[in-house]
């Protein structure tokens, strides 16, 4: 019988709180080290390092043999893979993610994971005008939502998309929520495809890079 639980890469400053619910809900987490040639605020985000290629928990995850600083260079794995649809800015891209057989979404935002909350292989949510507009040409269902409101040690805001992930049939948000001026919208869209809405109100929405 195999016993090797799914892995859920987090930054390794991300609440003991979070990771403890991944553990709950069967994964083993895999805490990512700050690496110190990025700006502190990012230098521990998972979702420039790992690119999961789809939904889920056995979807393959892709490595980045190594980030470099600075934007463009640093959004090269920061693509939204739904499983059907691969969101990104493929000037900006790694070849071996372009390589998957997935319908391409050009948007102009390098960082679309960070801006994208992934719901299902068909609906995502975002506060990106450019993002939803190129989504819904191709057929994607849009969640478009307030820009902000999200925190990131060192910006003046992060985003949602860093802020969240898909943990089995659940959006799993880090932070509160119920803060978030769009928050029933959000849930809404989210029970709307059959899946749970979890956040912790004892700390505010922060961006931590994804739960990827």
């Amino acid at each position: 019988m195999n016993n090797i639980k799914p892995v859920k890469y987090l930054a390794a400053s991300a609440p003991l709180e979070l990771a403890a619910y991944l553990e709950k809900n069967g994964f083993a987490v895999r805490r990512v080290a700050p690496l110190s040639h990025l700006v502190g605020g990012i230098c521990d985000h998972p979702d420039l390092r790992y690119c999961r290629m789809g939904l889920g928990s056995d979807a393959p995850v892709i490595e980045a043999p190594d980030v470099k600083s600075g934007y463009p260079e640093e959004v090269a794995f920061n693509a939204a893979c739904t499983g059907r649809y691969l969101i990104c800015n493929p000037r900006y891209t790694a070849p071996e993610i372009l390589d998957f057989d997935m319908e391409l979404v050009d948007v102009a935002q390098g960082y679309a994971k960070c801006s994208i909350v992934i719901v299902d292989e068909n609906s995502i949510i975002t506060y990106d005008d450019g993002i939803a507009r190129k989504a819904r040409a191709h057929g994607l269902d849009v969640l478009t939502v307030s820009p902000g409101h999200v925190h990131l040690d060192g910006y003046k805001t992060g985003f949602i998309g860093g802020a969240s992930g898909r943990v089995n049939d659940q959006i799993v948000f880090n932070g509160d929520l119920t803060a978030h001026p769009d928050y029933e919208r959000i849930k809404d869209f989210i029970e709307s495809r059959g899946l749970r809405c979890i956040w912790f109100e004892g700390w505010p929405l922060t961006d931590i890079g994804s739960i990827v």
